[in-house]
C-alpha cells in the first residue's frame, strides 16, 4: 500500500513547475487569452509521433498489442502513419484542414488512420462507433469529411452510400466487398501501396485542429468538440504531472510500470484516444487492447498472461473486474494501479478495489474532466481519496478551476455552483456551432455544466449536468431520446431520467404520457422500446418504463420538472 507522502500536493507542484523543475511553465496566447502552458519541443502530433522512434532507442519497443495478436512497434507505427498520410494526400487529395472520418471498433486500422490523418495536417473526425444510421449521417453532415475510414459493420448501418470515398478499416483478411463500399481501398492496401514513404513535411501549427470528438448538449444532438494539437499536448502534460506528483511525493516508489497498460476504452473517446493511443506514443507505454464486447474474465486472463500493470476504465468495467467470481483464480499481482473516470467513483468501489488488489501500491486514482477539457483537469491520488473519497482531486498545474453562479460571478469557497475550467486543455469550440461555443466558453473559461464546490483546493462534484445520465461511463442526453419518443403517435409527451444502478452508475428510465392507445401496456412498452432502438444506439434505449395518463409537471416557462417526475421534489407550482 502507499506510504505516507513526503510532501503535500501544493509543495509537489511547486517543485515540479518552479525553477529547475521537471516542467517549464511559459506564458503564451491561446485562443486570444494569455495563459500558462508547459513548454514543449513539439508543435504537432506528427512531431510527437516522429520522436517516438526514440522509444527503445530505435523504435523497436512495442507500441500496441491487440488481444487477437495484431501488434506494432513504435517504428512500425510511424511507417504505417506515413504510408496512410501519403495515400490520403496523393490518392484522395486530402489537404491540411480537411476532415477525415474515423468510424469503427477498436482495431489497428483506427489507430493507423488517426496517425496518418493528423500527420497530413488533416482533422480526424472520431465518430461514435455505437451510432446507428441516422446518427452517423448527422455526424457526416455536421463535419463534412472528404473521406470516411470505416469498418464493415458501421458501413452496413448506413444502409446506403455515404456520399464520400470510403477506406475500409478492417484488416486485410476481410473482404471490403461485404459492406459494398464501392470498391474501396483498405487501410492495409494504402500501407502496402505507399510503404517506405517519409512522414509529410506540410506545416502544422500547435493551435491547428487535430481532431473532432463528439459530445452532446442540451439540444440533444451531438456536438463536435474540436481538439487542437495543443489540446492533446495539454492532456499529456497533465497526465505526466500526475506521475511526477507521485514520484516526488513518494520517492521510494519506482515509476517503472513493468508490464503493459490495459486499453479497453473506445478510441472515439478521450479515454481511448488521448489516454491510450496518444499517451503511449508520448510516454513510450505499451498498451494491450481488447476487442469485442467487454469481457471481465478475458481481462483477468490477459492480466495473468501478459503481466498487465495498469487497469483503467469506467466504473462499470471496474466493478465487473473487482467483483468477478473468478478474480482470485487468476494471478493479477502485476497490477500496480487502477483508475479512470467517466463517472464518480463511490467510496464503496474505492474500498473494494483496495481489498481486491492489496498488492497494488496505488489502488485507486480518479481524474475529472470532459471532452471539452481534453479529458483531464483534476486528479485525486489514493491517499487523497482515503481522506476525501467524494472528491475528484486537485487541479493540475496550468489548470484553472472556479465556481460561479448562473450569471458568471465567482462564488466563495464551499459554495455550490457551476464548475468552470481554464487552461490550454480547453477546446477552442464546437465545430460549425458558434452559438454553442460562445455560450460554453467565455474569456477562456469553459462552463462545464457540472455543479460542485471547492474546499481547501479540492474539487467536489455535486451533480453532472442536471439532465445528464451516465450509464457505464457513457454520457446519455435525455432530450434526444425524448424527441424520438414524442414522435410516436401513442405518446403525448415524455421525460427521460436516470435511475441509480449499483454497477452501471445509472440506467435510462422513460416516463411516458400515453395519448389515445388501445394497446395493452406491456405491448406498448415493447413497441416503444423497438421504436427508440430503430434510430438510437442501444445504450440509449430505456431499461425502465412508466406509463402515465396525467400531464407531466412543468414550470412557468413550460419546462418539465424532472425532479418532480422522479419524486425527488414536491410540485409546488401554482398555475395562474
Amino acid at each position: 500500500m502507499t506510504q505516507q507522502p513526503a510532501m503535500s500536493i501544493t509543495e509537489a507542484d511547486a517543485m515540479l513547475t518552479g525553477p529547475g523543475g521537471f516542467f517549464e511553465i511559459v506564458t503564451e496566447t491561446v485562443n486570444g487569452v494569455e495563459m500558462g502552458v508547459v513548454a514543449s519541443p513539439h508543435s504537432s502530433l506528427r512531431d510527437l509521433l516522429a520522436a517516438s522512434m526514440n522509444h527503445g532507442g530505435d523504435g523497436s519497443t512495442r507500441y500496441y498489442l491487440f488481444d487477437d495478436g495484431r501488434s506494432a512497434t513504435f517504428a512500425e507505427n510511424i511507417s504505417h502513419a506515413a504510408a496512410v498520410a501519403a495515400g490520403l494526400t496523393e490518392r484522395y487529395g486530402i489537404e491540411p484542414g480537411d476532415r477525415v472520418g474515423l468510424l469503427g471498433a477498436n482495431q489497428p486500422g483506427w489507430i493507423q488512420g488517426f496517425w496518418g490523418t493528423v500527420s497530413a495536417g488533416a482533422i480526424a473526425v472520431a465518430m461514435n462507433g455505437w451510432w446507428k444510421g441516422d446518427e452517423i449521417r448527422y455526424g457526416l453532415d455536421l463535419t463534412e469529411p472528404e473521406v470516411l475510414i470505416a469498418d464493415r459493420r458501421r458501413l452496413e448501418r448506413l444502409d446506403g452510400d455515404p456520399g464520400i470515398p470510403v477506406i475500409t478499416m478492417d484488416s486485410g483478411d476481410a473482404d471490403p466487398g461485404d459492406a459494398d463500399p464501392g470498391g474501396a481501398d483498405s487501410v492495409d492496401s494504402l500501407i502496402d501501396a505507399y510503404r517506405g514513404r517519409p512522414l509529410p513535411d506540410v506545416e502544422i501549427a500547435v493551435d491547428d485542429p487535430a481532431a473532432i470528438l463528439f459530445t452532446s448538449g442540451t439540444t440533444g444532438r451531438p456536438r463536435g468538440a474540436v481538439q487542437t494539437h495543443r489540446n492533446f499536448f495539454a492532456y499529456l502534460n497533465c497526465a505526466y504531472m500526475i506521475g511526477a506528483r507521485q514520484f516526488v511525493r513518494f520517492p521510494g516508489e519506482s515509476m517503472d510500470v513493468g508490464g503493459p497498460t490495459l486499453a479497453c476504452s473506445p478510441l472515439f473517446h478521450v479515454s481511448g484516444l488521448h489516454a491510450c493511443a496518444v499517451m503511449a506514443v508520448g510516454a513510450g507505454f505499451n498498451h494491450l487492447w481488447t476487442t469485442g464486447r467487454y469481457d471481465a474474465e478475458k481481462i483477468l486472463r490477459l492480466t495473468e498472461e501478459h503481466g498487465i500493470a495498469r487497469w483503467s476504465g469506467v466504473t462499470t468495467q471496474v466493478w465487473r473486474l473487482v467483483e468477478h467470481p473468478r478474480l482470485h483464480d487468476y494471478d493479477v499481482s502485476s497490477v500496480i494501479s487502477i483508475g479512470g473516470g467517466g463517472s464518480m467513483w463511490s467510496p464503496e468501489l474505492q474500498e473494494i478495489c483496495r481489498s481486491a488488489l492489496p498488492h497494488a501500491r496505488t489502488s485507486v486514482t480518479v481524474g475529472y474532466g470532459l471532452t471539452e477539457s481534453s479529458g483531464l483537469a483534476t486528479s485525486a491520488a489514493d491517499d487523497v481519496l482515503k481522506s476525501h473519497p467524494d472528491s475528484v482531486g486537485y487541479p493540475l498545474p496550468t489548470v484553472g478551476v472556479r465556481i460561479t453562479d448562473d450569471g458568471g460571478a465567482e462564488l466563495p469557497e464551499g459554495a455550490v455552483g457551476n464548475i468552470c475550467l481554464s487552461g490550454p486543455m480547453v477546446t477552442p469550440g464546437y465545430w460549425n456551432d458558434p452559438v454553442a461555443t460562445a455560450d460554453t466558453i467565455r474569456d477562456g473559461w469553459l462552463r462545464t455544466g457540472d455543479y460542485g464546490y471547492v474546499h481547501h483546493g479540492l474539487l467536489f462534484l455535486v451533480s453532472r449536468r442536471s439532465d445528464l445520465i451516465i450509464r457505464g461511463g457513457e454520457n446519455i442526453y435525455p432530450t434526444e431520446i425524448e424527441q424520438r419518443l414524442d414522435a410516436h403517435p401513442a405518446v403525448a409527451e415524455s421525460a427521460v431520467v436516470g435511475v441509480e444502478h449499483r454497477e452501471l452508475g445509472q440506467e435510462v428510465k422513460a416516463v411516458v404520457v400515453v395519448a389515445v392507445s388501445e394497446t395493452p401496456a406491456e405491448d406498448l412498452v415493447a413497441e416503444l422500446r423497438a421504436w427508440v432502438a430503430a434510430t438510437l444506439a442501444d445504450i440509449k434505449v430505456p431499461a425502465h418504463w412508466e406509463l402515465r395518463t396525467e400531464p407531466l409537471p412543468r414550470n412557468a416557462t413550460g419546462k418539465i420538472l424532472k425532479q418532480v417526475v422522479q419524486g425527488d421534489a414536491e410540485y409546488d407550482f401554482i398555475e395562474e
